[in-house]
């Protein structure tokens, strides 16, 4: 949303320079500088083929004579704009839903878009990475859904494959007959510890093969994985799978079972929804169909081991399709969900949020499937992400050291419970569990949000849930307090009142509505680099602004009735910005803290 003023200096460039359309780029004045507004004319200079400095004065001069302007001052090619207070705050928070509607891109900007997310695999529970991917992922969902797109939401579950193998092969070693209820667990962490325990004898074999051979000590485990009693174990396995040996899919659907119970109590709890699941036990075969068809055609190749392979190029290589025994890879199933994906959806685009380390994967698929001769593979993009660490280190599931999903939301939670009753005092709220959990998902969802999708993130538990600071606690704190002011105000009104913006002259004040003005841009900006961090910045600085209006500007003691009514509207509208931005990140906000 922009200001009449700044519109209509719009209007006055867009006639000077003989162009159809311009966007003018501003944003809250820096401290000190004496205005509310900044309009940026390096940016504008481009645009208007002229010089940047000479565009400012020209700016100043033509916004000096507006009548929603006190003064206008050109500084370098910076036109810093100080607007009359009830201009200012009429076209900001007094309009708020304008504000919030104008978020929404024009029907010919808006994409039908695919966003695939999650992607567990099930041979073991969720961990501190998926959360990490899934907060992600909801929220560039619910971001992308804000601002006009058809989005669906797409998750991959990979329950096939050696790594799955692992897991029934150690179950069949160790487990006996017992399930997760008989040892009090639930699914997918009685499945993960099977995990757990094949890597911990693949590598007491392996320890023994190096020790009866020294001529192979130096091998990798990698190419002496078949070499082990426990590695051609895993690899038999998956050939019977493939080959659908009955009593193999038996206990292959039952443990899966197991996990994917497992995972929808932990997607609950997050509140993770998707409007599709595909499973990669389904999606491979498409793959395999195709890359035979793709040998037949001569797009791919046989190598002399009789793996299927396709040649990239020079910066990609070589990549397998197929293994020489006719086993797929993890990229051939990728092949067969993407076309199942663009089949069934038809999207403009296709969003995979994966960690940054398989780069190299989805170039090689992005590129397999232009050189199958599929127009749309264009619109593929990868949007990766950094690995989320802890002070004690990365995390292996392999060995067991993995941060759990469920472990860390219950860590939350308490922490979030002790922060709600050292507030409280006395006074324990009779829905604290239930104010507790949505205190620490909201602190999980911010902290893992916060930080550019690129940047690796050392998570700290007890700095996020923390109500000061940089967190989403304090976001959440301030849409509370508002809450709770709104509900002691309006006890108190007994009849409509006036509205005094005008005097509503202060920095505190001016402040808020030059921040508030930013909302509609900051969302559409977001969704355009996929990156919530963006947003997550702007509710921080507009929480702290109110925290600074609040302390210095009475709200309900001010004076006049018409200063305390659009004081009150004031709280009320930021309210409504800071929830709106709060629920794009999926994070909800308890009526009090």
């Amino acid at each position: 949303m922009a200001l009449r003023c700044v519109e209509d200096l719009r209007v006055f460039i867009c006639e000077a320079f003989g162009l159809e359309s311009l966007q003018i780029p501003s944003g809250p004045c820096p401290a000190g500088m004496g205005g509310d507004i900044t309009v940026n004319c390096f940016r504008l200079a481009g645009e208007t083929k002229s010089n940047p400095m000479e565009l400012a004065t020209r700016s100043a001069e033509y916004l000096s004579g507006h009548q929603d302007v006190e003064k206008a001052e050109a500084v370098k090619a910076f036109v810093n704009i100080l607007v009359k207070p009830e201009a200012l705050h009429r076209d900001s928070l007094a309009d708020v839903d304008t504000l919030l509607a104008e978020a929404r891109l024009p029907d010919d900007l808006q994409r039908k878009i695919l966003v695939e997310y999650s992607a567990p695999n099930t041979n073991k529970p969720l961990h501190l990475g998926h959360i990490r991917n899934n907060a992600i992922g909801m929220s560039l969902v619910s971001l992308l859904r804000r601002i006009g797109h058809d989005v669906t939401a797409v998750n991959l579950v990979n329950d096939r494959g050696i790594h799955i193998c692992k897991s029934m092969v150690a179950y069949l070693l160790f487990g006996g007959n017992s399930t997760p209820e008989s040892c009090g667990q639930k699914g997918d962490h009685f499945v993960g510890s099977y995990y757990v325990k094949f890597d911990q004898e693949l590598k007491r074999q392996l320890a023994d093969l190096r020790d009866s051979q020294p001529d192979i000590s130096e091998s990798s485990d990698e190419d002496l994985f078949l070499s082990t009693e426990i590695g051609r174990m895993a690899q038999d396995m998956l050939l019977k799978w493939e080959q659908g040996d009955l009593e193999t899919r038996g206990l292959w659907k039952r443990m899966n079972s197991w996990v994917l119970a497992g995972f929808e109590e932990t997607y609950g709890r997050m509140g993770v929804e998707f409007d599709r699941t595909y499973y990669e036990s389904d999606t491979y075969l498409l793959g395999r169909e195709t890359a035979e068809d793709a040998l037949a055609k001569g797009v791919f190749f046989r190598r002399p081991d009789g793996a299927v392979a396709v040649d990239l190029g020079p910066k990609l290589g070589e990549k397998v399709i197929l293994r020489p025994d006719g086993t797929s890879v993890y990229i051939t199933q990728d092949i067969g969900t993407t076309l199942m994906k663009f089949e069934e959806f038809s999207p403009e685009m296709q969003v995979w949020v994966v960690g940054d380390e398989q780069k190299f994967h989805f170039q090689a698929l992005f590129a397999i499937m232009k050189r199958l001769g599929y127009r749309w593979a264009e619109d593929l993009h990868h949007l990766a992400y950094g690995m989320v660490n802890l002070p004690s280190g990365r995390m292996k599931s392999r060995e067991g050291t993995v941060v759990d999903a469920d472990d860390l939301f219950s860590e939350m939670a308490a922490l979030a419970r002790s922060a709600t009753l050292e507030r409280a005092g006395e006074n324990i709220p009779e829905d604290l569990d239930e104010r507790a959990e949505t205190i620490a998902m909201g602190a999980l969802k911010f902290m893992l949000i916060k930080f550019n999708p690129r940047t690796t993130v050392m998570f700290d538990p007890e700095a996020s849930v923390r109500f000061e600071g940089d967190t989403g606690p304090y976001v959440q704190y301030a849409c509370a307090r508002i809450n709770s002011i709104i509900r002691k105000a309006e006890s108190n009104i007994s009849a409509p009142l006036e509205l005094g913006w005008g005097a509503m002259a202060s920095e505190h004040e001016r402040r808020l509505s030059a921040t508030a003005l930013q909302y509609p841009s900051v969302l559409r900006r977001a969704g355009e680099m996929m990156d919530c961090s963006g947003l997550a910045a702007f509710l921080l600085a507009m929480a702290k602004d109110f925290s600074s209006f609040y302390r210095e500007c009475p709200v309900i003691n001010a004076q006049p009735d018409s200063l305390r009514a659009a004081r009150l509207e004031t709280c009320r509208a930021v309210g409504r910005i800071l929830s709106d931005g709060l629920a794009t990140l999926t994070i909800k906000v308890p009526d009090a803290m």
